[in-house]
């Protein structure tokens, strides 16, 4: 019996209960996030920054570095509290998959596509490359492949609301 006078095992699902609507909520709540992340900067405000009056090149290329820099960071955040979220909390082996497949797809965005991206945004600043690089088309092609990802977990986590 409990201190309320219920019998154990009942508090032990009323607590289990409320644990599994925190892991589903943090399952709905931090993809949203990550998806809303991903169209604000990446498909919003990167390409309209250089159409701002008195936006330079190299003013442009310092603050996507920094800004592009910071998003990465916060996206690994949320991508670690999906999985926090997700791993041995009951979720079906497709809502894994898409998780583990997030974070592939954002190391690769981080390891391999980012440097060449720096690298390039090097050459532009120092006046060897006018710029315009297929890595900027690799970087387009992760984003894109994330917010399909994102849209599943998403599209999964409210299907299994209803179940």
């Amino acid at each position: 019996m409990t201190r309320q006078g219920r019998p154990e095992n009942e508090a032990i699902a009323e607590r289990n209960t409320r644990d599994s609507h925190v892991w589903l909520g943090m399952r709905l709540i931090l993809p949203a996030l990550w998806l809303g992340l991903i169209i604000g900067i990446s498909l919003i405000e990167a390409p309209l920054k250089f159409q701002a009056p008195g936006i330079t090149i190299p003013l442009g290329l310092g603050i996507g570095r920094l800004v592009f820099g910071v998003m990465n960071t916060v996206e690994f955040s949320i991508f670690a509290a999906m999985l926090f979220a997700t791993i041995g909390r009951g979720v079906s082996t497709a809502i894994q998959g898409m998780v583990a497949a997030l974070g592939v797809v954002q190391l690769v965005k981080v390891i391999v596509v980012r440097p060449q991206l720096n690298h390039q945004t090097d050459l532009v600043l120092s006046g060897a490359s006018d710029g315009g690089s297929l890595w900027h088309y690799a970087y387009i092609a992760c984003d894109g492949v994330l917010i399909l990802l994102l849209i599943g977990v998403l599209w999964a986590g409210v299907r299994s609301l209803r179940a």
